[in-house]
């Protein structure tokens, strides 16, 4: 037996379009998915589709289903929720979340999946790769008790990242960005929020998020002797400056990557990809982390929000997809906004 569906392709970098896919039915160990929810991840998403994918960096930039290649046509995105239609007993009718593109359904492996807690809402676990990323960040910090931290860049990954950070016991969180406007985010995330040039300094860690040098900079202004900048932007193709000059030896500053394709090696052996997941699903609990989600759209109407996200028409952190024309095409459609 056959499934339809439809997809969303980058067709050249610039330009995108629903296209429609035809799936095989799944075998013993895979399930069928129809998705109730994709989100875009704006900094990662946007780059891809404007073609800023170095070709060094192809390989490591795949997505786990991504079809296609660099720079286009390419079928590209990971934070997809969905319900099992079909599949092993113990997750049918289970809303769940994959690392799969724009897709109004698909087939993967059982094992590709991760069960929405009841107590996550379907529309606000989309962030679960997001959150996940900032926990990775976050072991990688491996902050202390007491700590002055802050965080540049309050773009969806730096945000989620004091997200996380904001329920460290004892620690001074401050969320870092030139626009203003993102002070109500670090309110409903529960941390302080300042400007570039009003950011408290003396910190022990800066996690680094806004894709800058400038916001680089700064993170090395705010460090307190010995510190630490955790650096999780991706800069795709674009040079960054970097001031090794001034006080960077003098005061032994340390510049240290981070990345969610590998387990943290502060953790490494002890907790698996699917730990962490998890960790990051069960975070999204909480309902300040709604804050991320700050735009809207249906599943149709990609092909001329892409290019709207991508220019900065559509500030959103996190734009969130819709698949309401879907709810009703098969076993499993009821209530798209239900956990």
């Amino acid at each position: 037996m056959t499934h339809s569906g439809r997809a969303f392709w980058l067709r050249t970098p610039g330009r995108g379009e629903i296209r429609p896919v035809t799936l095989a039915g799944p075998g013993p160990d895979e399930v069928l998915v129809r998705t109730r929810y994709s989100g875009v991840s704006r900094g990662t998403e946007t780059l891809v589709f404007r073609g800023g994918v170095p070709e060094n960096q192809h390989a490591t930039m795949r997505a786990p289903f991504q079809e296609g290649d660099f720079p286009a046509p390419v079928k590209y995105g990971y934070l997809n929720v969905g319900v099992v239609e079909e599949g092993p007993p113990a997750l049918l009718g289970r809303t769940v979340f994959c690392l799969f593109p724009h897709q109004t359904r698909y087939v993967v492996p059982a094992t590709a999946v991760t069960v929405v807690p009841d107590r996550v809402p379907a529309a606000r676990a989309v962030l679960a790769g997001t959150v996940e990323t900032a926990v990775n960040a976050v072991w990688d910090a491996a902050p202390l008790v007491g700590d002055r931290i802050a965080v540049v860049g309050a773009g969806m990954v730096g945000s989620a990242v004091a997200g996380v950070l904001a329920r460290f016991p004892g620690a001074r969180v401050q969320l870092v960005d030139a626009d203003p406007g993102r002070a109500a985010v670090a309110a409903a995330l529960g941390v302080d929020f300042a400007l570039p040039a009003d950011a408290a300094g003396d910190c022990d860690l800066v996690v680094h998020a806004s894709a800058t040098s400038a916001g680089l900079t700064r993170s090395l202004e705010l460090l307190a002797p010995e510190g630490t900048v955790i650096e999780l932007s991706w800069y795709g193709d674009q040079r960054v400056s970097v001031p090794l000059g001034e006080h960077f030896h003098s005061r032994r500053l340390v510049v240290r990557s981070s990345q969610v394709g590998t387990v943290s090696p502060n953790m490494r052996g002890r907790r698996t990809f699917g730990d962490r997941l998890a960790l990051a699903l069960d975070l999204l609990a909480d309902p300040a982390f709604d804050a991320l989600i700050t735009g809207e759209c249906d599943f149709e109407e990609l092909p001329e929000v892409f290019p709207r996200l991508a220019s900065g028409e559509l500030p959103a952190l996190c734009q969130l997809v819709s698949y309401r024309s879907e709810a009703g095409d098969g076993p499993a459609g009821s209530d798209i906004r239900g956990g």
